[in-house]
């Protein structure tokens, strides 16, 4: 690495530690239309919502994470954590209608499916500060082909939805 790419890479780390994943993803999300397209991507195509608000994240800092080192991990996180307590919470959903118990449960349920989010959010802003990054290039491909590419997404109408959410990015 020279100098200059090296000096490139401090400043980018120091950008996206003055300006963390957590309030990122929150106000992300919270935009118009973005939680419809996020739930939409994660149930249609599989997507893993925390992985796109942090690739997002790293977009809008300029940046593209180098490969794909720690990923498995955080992907096993979800699978094992995450998409178990929203099933669960998803499978209570008409029972929570008719019992205060139930209701209360998946309550619970809820707040710590949002905690292991929180947890997976903190794992992949590790990874954005610890592994291989690179600063985007005038050559890349645009966000939406560089997001729709790692997030190996593909059918017309996903395409569509990421792109609104693209849409909500600043540029970096």
């Amino acid at each position: 690495m020279i100098d200059d790419s090296t000096e490139m890479l401090a400043v980018l780390r120091a950008r996206l530690t003055d300006d963390p994943l957590w309030p990122f993803a929150l106000a992300l999300y919270a935009g118009p239309g973005i939680e419809a397209a996020c739930l939409e991507l994660q149930d249609a195509a599989g997507v893993d919502v925390c992985e796109l608000l942090w690739r997002c994240w790293l977009l809008h800092h300029g940046a593209v994470p180098e490969g794909e080192a720690g990923l498995a991990e955080v992907h096993r996180w979800q699978g094992e954590t995450t998409a178990v307590l929203r099933h669960l919470r998803r499978r209570l959903k008409a029972q929570a209608s008719q019992h205060a118990g139930v209701a209360r449960l998946r309550e619970t349920l809820k707040q710590a499916e949002l905690q292991a989010e929180r947890e997976t959010l903190a794992r992949l802003e590790t990874l954005a500060l610890t592994r291989p990054l690179r600063p985007l290039a005038a050559s890349d491909p645009t966000p939406l082909r560089l997001l729709s590419n790692a997030l190996q997404l593909q059918k017309k109408a996903h395409l569509s939805t990421l792109n609104r959410l693209v849409a909500r990015l600043d540029p970096p």
